[in-house]
């Protein structure tokens, strides 16, 4: 189970459309997050104002006030807001932006992304992970060193970087090609061989043989 020596962050997600809501609740849960939903405009500035979120996950179009009206209500508390629209024109993500948005993610959206926008926001307010937990493994994102049941583990920080992502994103399939992509960066040229060879030592080294598991012609998951 992923869990942290940290309080788990509290997401509000503002959506009126119920079935974008349960994907976009069940992705935060993958993540070991926890969330509440709420469909209506002036009724997400309440909630906001009451507190207890430490971050907002806010749909533009909404019933009765819009998005951009709720974060004009509520700019002036410091909750970071990640703005989520089918509004993908320039002048829309700036204008949510300039009313102090942290991030602004057009609809369709990759689970994996969703998940990565937010870490990133949690961490720039410093709420963000810093120890994740998986089985008898704890990485430390702050000091960079890894353990398996209290023994240091030497990893290299190709391998440290793709067992964080393995471990934020528990249960779900991750391609090669996304691997590359967040480990290695879009820009890297190398072959998806190079994901295959850094997973097996992971395998090794963290006993995750069982759990780190290939998905045929996909890439890999590792199960909770």
């Amino acid at each position: 189970m992923n869990q942290n020596t940290q309080q788990t962050a509290h997401i509000l997600v503002v959506e009126d459309e119920a079935h974008i809501a349960q994907m976009i609740e069940a992705t935060l849960q993958l993540g070991g997050y926890t969330c509440e939903n709420c469909a209506d405009g002036a009724e997400a500035v309440e909630k906001i104002f009451s507190g207890g979120y430490d971050l907002i996950l806010l749909d533009v179009m909404l019933p009765g006030l819009d998005g951009f009206g709720v974060m004009e209500r509520v700019a002036g508390l410091d909750v970071p807001v990640i703005f989520l629209s089918a509004m993908q024109q320039v002048t829309d993500k700036v204008r949510g932006l300039q009313l102090g948005a942290e991030d602004y993610i057009a609809k369709p959206f990759e689970a994996l992304e969703l998940l990565a926008r937010v870490e990133v926001a949690l961490r720039r307010r410093g709420k963000g992970r810093q120890v994740l937990v998986y089985r008898d493994i704890q990485q430390d994102l702050g000091s960079h060193t890894v353990t398996r049941a209290g023994v240091p583990v030497a990893l290299s920080p190709k391998e440290f970087e793709l067992l964080r992502v393995f471990l934020q994103h528990q249960d779900l399939a991750l391609s090669r090609e996304k691997l590359l992509a967040l480990v290695w960066g879009y820009e890297f040229a190398g072959e998806t061989r190079t994901v295959d060879i850094h997973v097996q030592r992971l395998r090794q080294k963290l006993g995750l043989a069982d759990k780190l598991v290939t998905l045929p012609r996909v890439g890999y998951r590792l199960e909770k």
